[in-house]
């Protein structure tokens, strides 16, 4: 058998009929959509010879992900693919510079404390050293950006998240803060220093990245959004640029300008991070995407 199977009258017909193409109603851009993954899906089955067992097992596994699905989208290089594509769009329409997009990632909560000056991100006690982060939030035109709030959240010493710290111990927003920032555009935080991390050992992540000869581990990072009027919000993120596996991250959020290698002095290690914000061409430049989020 060949891919042309799926080309013949029968499977054609499944694929309309499956998709809502022949229905009144509906939503017509969902429909093309649905239409379309289903038929790659089919493709692939034939391409590859796919048995019943493989595709219930597969099916099997991702019903077992549930909560690693944000684990899953970055480690398969979706999450990473959206950034190449939104890349690609703004080179085709003419929009460049700035500091380099890269994943969110699926750890971020809603609602951290806003506050203002050099800002201590930690509150829980945390035998490690103490990162010391300075720099400036500008436009295209080195102009410093006014009325800016800079988000940041990043895991402790032993690479995990508030509020996704398999022990419990850590406190509501811990390692994350929300930081308004000046007229002059300047920040300042420091914080216990993270660890970087392996997906949770025997799931549904680390079972995939085993079976694709891969590993799951991500290089010690810190997570950013910056939003300010008229500017486009951006979602970026640093990995540590002398950590192992700062150029083998499983999440491929690794990018050129975002590699900092922090200058580690005794208990202390110290990183300058400049960002540039592009200007918004539009109202929704300025709003985050309607990925679904945490919350306290």
């Amino acid at each position: 058998m060949t891919e042309d199977f799926v080309k013949t009258p029968q499977v054609q017909t499944l694929l309309n009929q499956a998709s809502g193409l022949l229905s009144e109603g509906g939503d017509k851009r969902l429909k093309d959509i649905t239409r379309d993954l289903v038929e790659a899906i089919m493709t692939t089955i034939v391409k590859h010879d796919v048995t019943q067992d493989e595709f219930w097992s597969a099916i099997k596994f991702f019903q077992e992900a549930g909560p690693e699905f944000g684990l899953i989208v970055p480690g398969v290089g979706l999450e990473h693919f959206l950034d190449l594509v939104l890349d690609a769009r703004d080179a085709e329409a003419g929009q460049t510079g700035g500091t380099p997009r890269t994943i969110e990632g699926p750890l971020y909560v809603a609602g951290a404390p806003l506050v203002e000056g050099d800002v201590n991100l930690t509150d829980d006690p945390d035998d490690t050293d103490t990162l010391y982060m300075t720099g400036q939030i500008t436009g295209p035109d080195q102009e410093p950006v006014k009325d800016a709030i800079l988000h940041v959240w990043h895991a402790n010493s032993k690479g995990f998240y508030s509020y996704f710290d398999p022990t419990g111990e850590q406190t509501p927003f811990n390692n994350r803060r929300r930081i308004k920032i000046g007229s002059d555009g300047r920040y300042a935080f420091h914080s216990r220093m993270p660890n970087g991390y392996s997906v949770p050992p025997e799931g549904p992540t680390d079972r995939l990245m085993k079976a694709l000869g891969r590993h799951g581990n991500r290089p010690a990072h810190v997570h950013f959004f910056v939003e300010a009027p008229g500017y486009r919000q951006l979602t970026t993120q640093i990995n540590f640029g002398d950590d192992p596996f700062a150029g083998d991250d499983f999440a491929f959020a690794t990018r050129e300008g975002l590699l900092p290698v922090p200058n580690r002095q005794g208990e202390s290690a110290y990183i300058a991070f400049d960002f540039e914000l592009q200007r918004a061409k539009a109202a929704g430049d300025e709003g985050f995407s309607a990925r679904a989020r945490a919350e306290a």
